[in-house]
């Protein structure tokens, strides 16, 4: 199993009655995706470093951890052969999608077994991210992935990811080398509450959401008007799902104005009436991290941004599913009326029979046609 009580997602082992728990691995890294070998002597895991994931197998006597596979980019699923001879994984980098590789253990040799579309990748001009770090306001150090345009024009993006539980990864994500190949400046900030770099900052919106990580991204914002050639009043922010939640936070509760504009992709603005809605699984998550409302009232109220809705004067884009049972529409309804009635520039799109996410392709479409040309508008 994996714990975190070193301090790190790391592997425990302990016998089906409870009994002789021990760590196996030894560890200032995050892994995931443990899978055991058909002989239950080997566990393959993924090993993060930093945002990279490696393909890493430990061996279950001593514990050894020896890495078959590194690169900028992101393993996960490994699966064993039946003869566990050879181990499938997926694979993705900011340079190629995911795809599914075959790596034998005896050479640790790798073939590629799926492609995804090899012509139209070799005709993109694609970049790898920039790790850098920055201090918050409280000194805590918050990694992020920075994207710089060959050729910049002046604007800028700060994406918080989802979660919180989650970290922006050198993952595949054309949308963001899409925006960069246009000029943008791209910056997708850790922040707290974000895995994959120890447990203090995993931990560190822990029953506080929308206070210290809402900070922490409004730093991003300051980190990127810091850049030579960016100008500081052409600075967006954009986000889904708590990253979503993030841009109603941004939005609302900073002084400074410090972004242009917003995009809130499937959020949340009001936390205690999307808990009353939303699935049970997002609702124990939610209790797990802020407490049960009933008895938390007050954190609940100061983790919603609705409440704060007077604040904003730059325009917004809401974009959101109607089916979605983790953000809730009807929270997004409830912030739609407070921009209403203190007369906030907004844009509101809702996607029938559309759930977390946006899967079809029409809806893909016009989600980042919409946003493209929102952000155009308000930053170019």
């Amino acid at each position: 199993m994996l714990s975190q009580r070193s301090g790190w997602h790391t592997i425990w082992l302990v016998r089906p009655d409870g009994s002789e728990l021990r760590q196996l691995t030894q560890l200032s890294h995050d892994l995931y995706d443990i899978a055991w070998s058909p002989d239950g002597q080997q566990i393959a895991c993924g090993l993060n470093r930093d945002g990279a994931v490696d393909l890493a197998l430990v061996d279950v006597n001593s514990g050894e951890l020896r890495v078959l596979r590194t690169s900028k980019g992101v393993h996960s699923r490994p699966c064993w052969a039946a003869d566990g001879s050879f181990l499938t994984v997926e694979y993705e980098s900011p340079l190629a999608p995911p795809d599914i590789f075959k790596v034998v253990l005896a050479d640790k040799s790798v073939k590629q077994i799926t492609s995804s579309n090899a012509p139209a990748l070799a005709a993109l001009e694609l970049l790898v991210p920039e790790r850098l770090y920055y201090r918050s306001f409280d000194g805590m150090e918050i990694p992020a992935l920075l994207y710089r345009p060959a050729q910049p024009n002046g604007a800028a993006i700060v994406y918080p990811h989802g979660g919180p539980r989650d970290q922006y990864l050198y993952d595949w994500d054309i949308f963001a080398q899409y925006l960069v190949a246009k000029g943008y400046t791209f910056l997708a900030p850790d922040f707290r509450g974000s895995t994959g770099h120890g447990r203090a900052l995993e931990l560190g919106n822990q029953g506080n959401w929308g206070v210290g990580d809402t900070k922490d991204v409004l730093a991003a914002a300051d980190v990127l008007a810091a850049l030579d050639g960016i100008d500081a009043t052409r600075i967006a922010i954009y986000g889904g799902s708590y990253g979503g939640y993030m841009v109603a936070n941004c939005m609302a509760r900073d002084p400074q104005y410090r972004f242009a504009c917003g995009v809130y992709k499937y959020g949340d603005a009001n936390l205690k009436s999307s808990w009353a809605q939303c699935e049970r699984g997002t609702r124990l998550y939610t209790e797990m991290q802020m407490g049960d409302p009933a008895l938390a009232r007050a954190a609940y109220l100061a983790a919603s941004p609705i409440g704060d809705t007077v604040h904003i004067k730059r325009p917004i884009l809401l974009l959101h599913g109607l089916d979605d049972d983790v953000c809730p529409p009807q929270s997004t309804v409830e912030w739609v009326a407070e921009l209403r009635r203190y007369n906030v520039t907004f844009e509101y799109k809702t996607y029938a029979g559309v759930a977390h996410g946006f899967i079809r392709r029409a809806d893909v479409l016009d989600v980042y046609e919409r946003i493209e040309r929102f952000l155009d508008w308000y930053l170019l």
